[in-house]
């Protein structure tokens, strides 16, 4: 095995660049609470609340709500957990990591599957701070509401949201073209202000609600047990989505990490814990609005927009954008900008991997995702769980099964290496991925309308509501299988550092 610190790299490769290159030990400072803070501060966002509200939405209780919330987020700390032991490890992130499975060139893949999540996330945040800014606007300057239309109705884009969401896209674009050193104070800003401001509305929904009691007795909507469990094992697969493109990628950021220890227990108690309590309020006041308002509202936004007050609403909004600002260039940025330059590390720098993701972004058409809660568990949540979960099982089952831990880094930068494979591809991980994805395609198909519901035997379809499930145990296990007989080249010069998560 070759430490970051040990190994000679080649940095006259085409797989090498300053942005992949790995961390040396003397430069990793991260510790448990760093990683802690990190989960606390990705947790405390807009889309948070709109997935714990989301469940509400959908027909939950309260304590049904958070315990899909707990559940997921604990279930998903697993492979956060083992992902990120070879990026504390060797020092190397998410797109080098993958060489292993996949091959030199074969990393292209999962790398682009997960860049391409990261671009729709980075599109739903955008659209919400274009859309607080929206609100905000609106209640000074009423015109904006009545605009004419200028694109088509199949869009579903009025002109006013429009106008501020691409405003907003621009600052967004602006601050990739400053770089990400400019976001650190809209960091802080954010780590200070949303926990207040989430304490804030916490309690108008206790006050206008007539006390927690009220709230908390909001019965679910569910008439049968059966009900209920088709309602929940998809958002249970939903809340496992959620955070399934940083259970991918958590090596970008464990690769800076002091020791295991460091990031097995700053994940362990910053993610589950931050999620259940930032979701409770959301359940909170989403329960609260079918009290005061006599109708759901699960839109944090659409929310606000119904206080009395401009000076408040203004203050809020303003706030929830520069919030949504540094969240996403810290969650959805940097990550799909490393892997669109894993695409050509001699030609894309972080700047043009940023302004790829943007034009990505709107095209996913971000607005649609999330006009209701079910197009955004089902539909988007899901969606795209089907698709990580096969290349989270790929790549335990070849670092923890097949390599013990073991990687040889020079290697990992090299076009004749043994992650070269068969032209730069292996082709077990391939087949393996498409193995995956493959039991969840009918069920997205149904779910998206594309084609009628009895088309397809039901328990054929209704293996989607277990997409990420599915999919990690099927890529797993097939590529377990097609890599039985393959020699491993191990080198073993230093044991690694024992995972452990005490």
């Amino acid at each position: 095995m070759q430490l970051a610190t040990e190994a000679n790299v080649d940095e006259s490769s085409a797989l090498y660049s300053e942005d992949l290159a790995p961390i040396p030990m003397s430069k990793r400072t991260w510790t448990t609470w760093n990683y802690a803070a990190l989960w606390i501060s990705m947790s405390l966002c807009i889309p948070t609340y709109m997935m714990a509200s989301s469940l509400i939405q959908g027909g939950m209780n309260w304590w049904q709500a958070i315990f899909t919330i707990f559940l997921g987020n604990t279930i998903v700390l697993i492979p956060m957990v083992l992902n990120g032991h070879a990026g504390a490890q060797y020092g190397i992130p998410f797109p080098v990591l993958v060489r292993s499975s996949f091959g030199t060139s074969g990393a292209n893949i999962p790398a682009m599957l997960r860049a391409i999540v990261a671009c729709g996330w980075f599109g739903i945040q955008t659209w919400i701070g274009g859309f607080s800014i929206y609100q905000m606007l609106r209640l000074w300057i009423p015109s904006l509401e009545t605009l004419p239309q200028v694109f088509p109705v199949s869009f579903g884009l009025q002109t006013g949201p429009a106008i501020c969401f691409f405003l907003f896209w621009m600052l967004n674009m602006y601050v990739v073209y400053l770089g990400v050193e400019s976001i650190r104070k809209l960091l802080v800003f954010k780590a200070f202000f949303l926990p207040v401001a989430a304490l804030a509305l916490l309690w108008w929904a206790i006050s206008a609600g007539n006390g927690l009691g009220p709230i908390l007795k909001q019965p679910a909507k569910f008439a049968t047990s059966a009900e209920f469990f088709a309602f929940f094992f998809p958002a249970l697969t939903g809340m496992v989505g959620f955070w399934a493109t940083l259970s991918l990628n958590i090596p970008d950021f464990t690769r800076y990490a002091t020791s295991q220890q460091a990031q097995v227990r700053g994940q362990i108690i910053g993610l589950p814990p931050a999620m259940t309590l930032f979701s409770f309020i959301g359940v909170v006041v989403t329960s609260a609005t079918t009290i005061i308002y006599g109708t759901t509202i699960w839109d944090p936004l659409v929310l606000a927009g119904k206080f009395d007050s401009k000076l408040l609403v203004s203050i809020a909004m303003i706030a929830v954008a520069i919030s949504t600002l540094a969240t996403n260039i810290a969650a959805n940025i940097v990550s799909p900008a490393n892997d669109f330059a894993n695409l050509a590390p001699s030609k894309i720098d972080f700047r043009k991997g940023g302004y790829i993701t943007g034009i990505i972004g709107i095209l996913i058409f971000p607005w649609k995702l999330i006009a209701d809660p079910t197009g955004f568990i089902f539909t988007w949540l899901v969606g795209y769980s089907s698709l990580l979960g096969p290349v989270g099982g790929i790549m335990i089952a070849d670092y923890f099964f097949l390599r013990k831990q073991q990687l040889v880094l020079t290697d990992l930068y090299s076009e004749s290496g043994i992650y070269r494979f068969k032209n730069g591809f292996n082709p077990a991980a391939i087949i393996a991925l498409l193995a995956g994805i493959l039991p969840n395609i009918p069920g997205f198909l149904t779910t998206i309308q594309v084609i009628p519901a009895d088309s397809v035997p039901g328990w054929i379809s209704h293996l989607y509501n277990y997409a990420w499930f599915v999919g990690f145990l099927v890529s797993g296990i097939v590529y377990l299988g097609l890599m039985r007989n393959v020699p491993m080249r191990i080198e073993q010069q230093q044991k690694p550092e024992k995972l452990t998560f005490l």
